[in-house]
């Protein structure tokens, strides 16, 4: 299975590790407009509450990524330093991701 994405994000590694991550997004999703605009800096979206019974009631929407900073339809790689620097990407650069199901040999 082959997939075309379009990176959106490059991120250093949250505990400081030599890694990065790398945010992509399917290029059918961006064509479709199907993707919701990225929050500036990467900030979490605020909600609102009126009072303590709404916002208990909305919790797990918030917890399950609407609040947390994380947004569908993205799938995010972890990295190598020396491995994105070879590759030289930057955002908004058209990338392919090739699945493959490795051949069991033997029992």
């Amino acid at each position: 299975m082959k997939k075309e994405f379009v990176v959106k994000s490059i991120d250093s590694a949250p505990d400081g590790a030599p890694y990065v991550i790398l945010s992509l997004s399917s290029l059918k999703d961006l064509k479709d407009g199907n993707q919701n605009p990225p929050a500036a800096f990467g900030s979490p979206k605020v909600m609102g509450f009126s009072n303590m019974n709404d916002m208990m009631k909305d919790l797990n929407k918030m917890m399950s990524g609407a609040g947390m900073g994380m947004q569908s339809g993205i799938t995010q790689l972890k990295v190598e330093m020396h491995e994105y620097k070879e590759m030289n990407l930057s955002v908004g650069d058209k990338v392919f991701l090739e699945l493959t199901k490795a051949e069991t040999l033997g029992v």
